[in-house]
């Protein structure tokens, strides 16, 4: 069964991991107080997983689009949990490029797998889930034996000075920076998710590629994002966050203008994965700066409101 979609109509995959999201921002903070970073890892990928099964079971379209806030869910505790923890530790732009270039390996093989399913072996699209059941599953099971000693009163007791469970979140949301920041984010990730979900369509329509190539090209940018991140993290601590961050977006609008008026395939192919490689590391060094600016126990709700805003870029 396909489902015969308008592209208006297929968004809507991007918006209903944004409510998730927005869930995650509110009550992320909270949940580490009850439960510690090992409930996180047990909890987040459990949505993930949950998600992933049903979607396997090739539902109707509406049951997909609900079951997407479950994943969007999970994501958003584990993005605001885990960038908040590395943004603590030391080697802090290289630790979260790692984590951030894995994010874009994982964007830039995922397809590959996904079409090979497809186009090779003749299954159908919603078989692909049942792999990334299998990975989340993995994914509950290394996290448990990672932060198993890691409970709600461990974290509370560090990152409480007075020793009190309340939550930090109204008072993130008061800092300039936690708005500064989510804005920036919300522009960024809808950048990075409408290049990287929509080249495709773009170098088949507007540059009249061939499917295959077309959809190399998206390889390309995410392959670009997973090695910006990578070795770029060991050259922005260097220069500073901000100098960084204002180099790789004048270097992404200019490469941004080549690929849009430069009206050859190639120059566009080349352009965009350069394109990915500059924006790659501007969502970790956003990260860092707001953990430089804010209190450690503002962290997890700053960065859990921010990347949620951010999901609404890549809704948008």
């Amino acid at each position: 069964m396909d489902y015969h979609l308008s592209y208006i109509v297929t968004s809507l995959v991007f918006l209903s991991p944004f409510a998730g999201y927005t869930v995650a921002a509110m009550f992320s903070d909270r949940l580490h107080l009850l439960f510690g970073r090992r409930g996180i890892a047990l909890f987040a990928p459990s949505c993930k997983c949950i998600g992933y099964v049903v979607i396997a079971t090739h539902p109707p379209y509406p049951a997909v689009v609900a079951i997407l806030a479950v994943v969007g869910l999970g994501n958003g505790v584990a993005d605001a949990a885990w960038n908040a923890w590395i943004g603590q530790l030391a080697h802090t732009n290289q630790l979260l490029g790692l984590l951030h270039g894995l994010y874009g390996l994982g964007a830039t093989i995922a397809p590959l797998i996904a079409t090979s399913m497809i186009t090779r072996a003749h299954l159908g699209w919603w078989t692909f889930f049942y792999l990334m059941s299998a990975l989340a599953a993995v994914e509950i099971m290394a996290g448990a034996a990672a932060f198993w000693t890691e409970t709600g009163a461990k974290y509370t007791s560090v990152n409480r000075a007075d020793g009190k469970d309340r939550g930090m979140t109204r008072q993130a949301l008061r800092q300039k920076v936690t708005w500064i920041c989510a804005v920036f984010l919300l522009c960024y990730v809808g950048l990075e998710v409408s290049l990287g979900g929509w080249v495709v369509t773009f170098m088949i329509r507007v540059r009249h590629g061939e499917p295959f190539p077309s959809g190399m090209t998206a390889t390309g940018f995410w392959l670009g994002i997973t090695v910006g991140r990578v070795i770029l993290g060991f050259t922005t601590p260097k220069i500073g966050e901000r100098l960084a961050v204002s180099v790789y977006l004048l270097l992404s609008v200019g490469l941004e203008l080549i690929f849009w008026l430069v009206p050859q395939f190639i120059v566009s192919a080349v352009a965009v994965s350069f394109l990915g490689f500059f924006i790659g590391p501007i969502f970790p060094s956003t990260i860092i700066a707001v953990t430089k600016l804010l209190p450690s126990e503002m962290h997890v709700a700053a960065i859990g409101f921010s990347a949620a805003i951010g999901g609404g870029g890549a809704a948008l």
